[in-house]
């Protein structure tokens, strides 16, 4: 039986194991010759550098403007659709990236629909009009901000519902127009939430490999892939892990600044909640169109794009292969949901249990995971397990004449690990949400009833968190099934999931037969983006 010393070593082991893919990573560069750093300084970095800057400005800020907007019209207005819209705008966030990258190139492409429908009303030939490239920088742009402005809206939807209704109402009553007051109270009040949610796209940017892979756009994490693989370069591939990682981190330690920031700003008591106000006419249906159009670009268009390219793919969803591919996703996903969820429980429990310095340097470790790209922890993990693998089959040759093989970089568990690292901050923000309403007289409390400490987190936390347990297991199953460069780097031969099938078939240009595994993808990852949606707003309401 666990015992409270136990939870607390379990708790300070789980930090480190989030930690080792990172240092490991770090030592893999340095471990590099100088050469080799130089040829990257002078070949491909400023191709990376710029790339990789380009996507994150762009992609921040447009996803910015998005969230924030439809966030403030849902919350304040009552237009024609709104309640619905408000749910509707979460839907992007189950599409990864790459999968709306194969949809829109499969419709906007020189032999698509579009331009082919183009060529035959106009009459023109093959190169006697312009038309925009889809597969381009800007095209990545597009991709990444469909589906991340979902981010920014739901924490300042969350901001704006938990905003006073006083401080508007006064700047209304002093002669601010609605906007007015929206950008000179609303806005303001609000700014460390946004900001929380446009460094959490920036840093999903900076990680995405699937969409600049298929549009050609080089960044560090294609960088990464390619020294790996393509060129078999291991040290240039972890001195751009290690580019990236800089770069990754930095962003990181922004975010969990504005955090604290929105802690700070946070109401406290009891504060009115702004009424809606109706908006008719004009105005009401320009709401319902802004509202409607970044679901109708980041979700609608792509979702019948691919039932089209499904149906005349000739492939059947429920062929056996596609079944073996669901379940191993499905299984993939669901096991590092709920080892991650356990991780997070017990990083979070040993913090409110020691409540010191060194607490709060293993929560900062335990989150340093989600800044990071996959191919980085990928790396970071494959490097010293495979010399591990090595060393244990040469002397398990050399002492009793059989080879072990590679145990552990060849199987499912390393690539479990890559998804507790990468996922475990998402896991342990949704649990802390709902354990920071627990009052810590509670625990003593059950204690002086008799109660054992790990029977208190058992029967006093996890009940009380049982909402904030859901969150954080369905937001770490979501990202786990959309996550592709570590699954790339260590999924097992024999082992296929939807996301791996689906790049594989868009990189040889069968992007017909991709839209079935990655529409699979999409179902699977709405479910509990749907279910996310209707807990937040119970919490909310």
């Amino acid at each position: 039986m666990l015992k409270e010393r136990h939870l607390i070593f379990l708790g300070r082991i789980v930090p480190l194991l989030v930690a080792l893919p990172i240092v490991a990573a770090v030592l893999a560069a340095f471990a590099g010759d100088l050469d080799t750093l130089l040829r990257i300084q002078s070949t491909v970095l400023p191709t990376y550098a710029r790339n990789t800057l380009i996507l994150m400005v762009a992609v921040g800020t447009l996803a910015g403007i998005i969230g924030t907007a439809t966030a403030w019209l849902v919350t304040i207005y009552r237009f024609p659709g709104s309640r619905l819209l408000a749910i509707l705008l979460v839907l992007p966030l189950a599409f990864p990236a790459y999968v709306l990258a194969y949809a829109y190139t499969a419709l906007l492409d020189h032999p698509g629909p579009v331009q082919t429908l183009l060529r035959e009303v106009a009459g023109f030939g093959p190169r006697d009009y312009w038309f925009p490239e889809v597969r381009s920088i800007g095209g990545a742009i597009t991709m990444l901000t469909c589906v991340l402005y979902p981010y920014v809206y739901l924490l300042a939807r969350a901001s704006f519902r938990q905003q006073a209704s006083t401080t508007y109402l006064a700047a209304r009553t002093l002669g601010q127009t609605p906007f007015g007051a929206f950008r000179r109270v609303a806005l303001p009040m609000s700014r460390p939430a946004i900001a929380g949610g446009i460094l959490l796209v920036v840093m999903e940017t900076i990680a995405d490999y699937g969409t600049v892979a298929h549009f050609n756009v080089q960044t560090f994490a294609t960088g990464i892939y390619q020294a790996w693989f393509s060129v078999g370069d291991r040290a240039a591939a972890a001195q751009l892990a290690l580019c990236l990682l800089t770069l990754a981190l930095f962003l990181a330690a922004l975010e969990r600044k504005q955090r604290g920031r929105v802690r700070l700003t946070a109401r406290g008591g009891h504060f009115d909640a702004m009424e809606p106000k109706r908006l008719s006419g004009l105005r009401g249906w320009l709401a319902t169109l802004t509202c409607f159009l970044p679901v109708f670009v980041g979700f609608l268009v792509p979702v019948v794009m691919l039932v089209t390219m499904a149906i005349g793919s000739g492939q059947s969803p429920f062929a056996s292969r596609y079944i073996d591919f669901l379940l191993n996703s499905v299984s993939l996903s669901a096991i590092a949901a709920a080892l991650t969820v356990v991780g997070a429980v017990l990083v979070a429990f040993r913090a409110r249990l020691r409540r010191d310095a060194g607490s709060e340097r293993l929560l900062v470790l335990s989150s340093i995971g989600y800044a990071v790209p996959g191919g980085v922890i990928a790396i970071g993990l494959m490097v010293p397990f495979a010399r591990f693998d090595n060393w244990l089959d040469d002397v398990m040759g050399a002492t009793f004449g059989f080879d072990t093989g590679l145990l552990i970089t060849g199987s499912i568990w390393l690539l479990v690990v890559a998804y507790m690292v990468r996922f475990m901050a998402a896991a342990l923000n949704a649990y802390d949400s709902g354990l920071s309403t627990v009052p810590l007289h509670f625990d003593a409390v059950a204690r002086s009833l008799g109660q054992s400490t790990p029977n208190v987190m058992r029967r006093v936390h996890l009940p009380a968190a049982r909402a904030s347990l859901l969150t954080a297991g369905l937001v770490v199953f979501v990202d786990v099934m959309k996550e592709l460069p570590a699954t790339l780097i260590l999924h097992p031969f024999n082992f296929q999931t939807l996301a791996v099938q689906a790049h594989r078939l868009a990189s040889d240009e069968r992007l017909s037969e991709a839209a079935v595994p990655s529409l699979a993808l999409v179902a699977v990852g709405i479910i509990p983006v749907v279910i996310l949606c209707r807990q937040i707003g119970k919490v909310q309401d």
